[in-house]
């Protein structure tokens, strides 16, 4: 155990002496007792001060377990509408059964004292939060090393399973601040004049469809998008025209994750949109002198298009976030398609379902839309229940939200 450094003022209280500590080669994890303290003590003092740190704290971000005891305390507090002070967390840390864990009245009363005010309990709960993430950073990065000295870990499966834990560990972050809406106004009126301006009169990305666009004033930025149907619809033909309309015909960078389709069976149906010839005669050849001269004469407006394909197969979600983000950064690419949502995985996290799992990717396409301020369309499979229903009843064969497969979390997401 590392040499214990507390001041005598801390010795002199009844905190029992804590185990929590990991060593990493020697250091000490990233913690401050004295911050952690003193925001337990402005807790109790200040009468709205839980309500300013419920968000970024949660008991496991103390590094003290008789702190954690405590926060536990006054967080079942606030959570029920009670009054928070001294004798209430002392209380309510008896009825828990964990008073004499968390030190005692002693030290509760002793807290409370160390505390001038509650002004800056904002500021002392992010570093603290901070340290906690810090901590399970270190606690991430060791676990990721001893399997990487075990040969019998999978180099790909450990990298999959990597990227899903940091991405847990990014989620728990402190969340952005709010705006105050002035600045917000004024990028709306930017983006009304810029539609005004416009000779189509859309706010968001033309798709070369015009009834559609009139329906949707184009796709909107972070916006998530299902086009959803049963196999062999046409849902990818019709995405695969739209993306051709907007990459050719508005030199809209457009990126597919084809998880289905390889890149040539993809562009073999982008030749077939482009130059107007049957798919039978693409694929066997068999063209005339004069579909060459088509083909050929219309394929050059493919060239040079801003189309990005991807065709990795079963897809993870974080390597899609990954490829995403360099993507915008490199390529400016201003509109995603991914074919299609049910093949994707969320590998190196654990579901109980899959239902769970398809309810992470979809959650994880639209905050991946909100983040890199573009539309993103997925495609969708519906389940057979759309074939079982009588043509002649109310809705039809008409496809509803809830035959949307897998997840009914699809619809809430988009």
């Amino acid at each position: 155990m590392p040499q214990d450094n507390t001041s005598g003022s801390q010795r002199r209280t009844s905190k029992p002496q804590h185990v929590s500590v990991f060593d990493h080669g020697g250091r000490i994890p990233p913690r401050d007792n004295d911050l952690e303290e003193a925001v337990l003590g402005a807790l109790m003092l200040e009468k709205d001060a839980y309500t300013v740190v419920c968000d970024i704290l949660k008991p496991e971000s103390f590094y003290d377990p008789s702190n954690q005891k405590i926060y536990a305390a006054i967080q079942s507090l606030g959570a029920a509408q009670q009054s928070i002070d001294m004798l209430t967390v002392t209380e309510k840390l008896r009825l828990m059964g964990e008073l004499e864990a968390a030190g005692g009245p002693l030290r509760i009363s002793e807290l409370t004292s160390r505390v001038a005010s509650g002004a800056h309990v904002e500021f002392h709960a992010r570093i603290v939060a901070q340290k906690y993430l810090a901590r399970e950073l270190i606690k991430f990065a060791s676990q990721i090393e001893a399997q990487a000295f075990d040969e019998s870990y999978d180099v790909d499966d450990l990298l999959q399973e990597a990227e899903g834990k940091l991405f847990e560990i990014s989620q728990r972050n402190v969340k952005k601040d709010v705006t105050q809406i002035d600045p917000v106004i004024n990028s709306a009126i930017e983006q009304i004049q810029t539609a005004a301006n416009r000779a189509s009169g859309l706010s968001g990305l033309e798709t070369g469809y015009h009834e559609l666009d009139k329906l949707t004033s184009g796709w909107q930025r972070s916006d998530l998008i299902i086009i959803a149907a049963r196999p062999a619809m046409g849902k990818t033909a019709f995405v695969l025209s739209m993306a051709k309309n907007m990459a050719v015909n508005y030199n809209i960078p457009v990126a597919i994750f084809s998880l289905e389709m390889s890149n040539l069976q993809l562009v073999n149906r982008l030749i077939q949109n482009t130059c107007e010839i049957e798919g039978e005669k693409i694929k066997s050849g068999q063209l005339t002198q004069m579909e060459w001269d088509q083909l050929m004469s219309r394929v050059k407006n493919l060239y040079s298009a801003p189309l990005y394909i991807d065709d990795t197969a079963s897809l993870s979600i974080f390597e899609l976030r990954t490829k995403a983000r360099r993507l915008v950064r490199e390529h400016n690419v201003s509109f995603i398609i991914i074919d299609y949502l049910q093949l994707m995985n969320a590998s190196g996290m654990k579901f109980g379902s899959r239902e769970q799992e398809v309810s992470m990717i979809s959650r994880s396409l639209k905050q991946l839309a909100k983040e890199l301020n573009i539309p993103i369309v997925a495609l969708s499979q519906l389940n057979r229940s759309v074939e079982s229903r009588c043509a002649d009843s109310k809705d039809g064969k008409r496809p509803q939200l809830s035959d949307l497969r897998e997840s009914g979390a699809i619809e809430q997401d988009a």
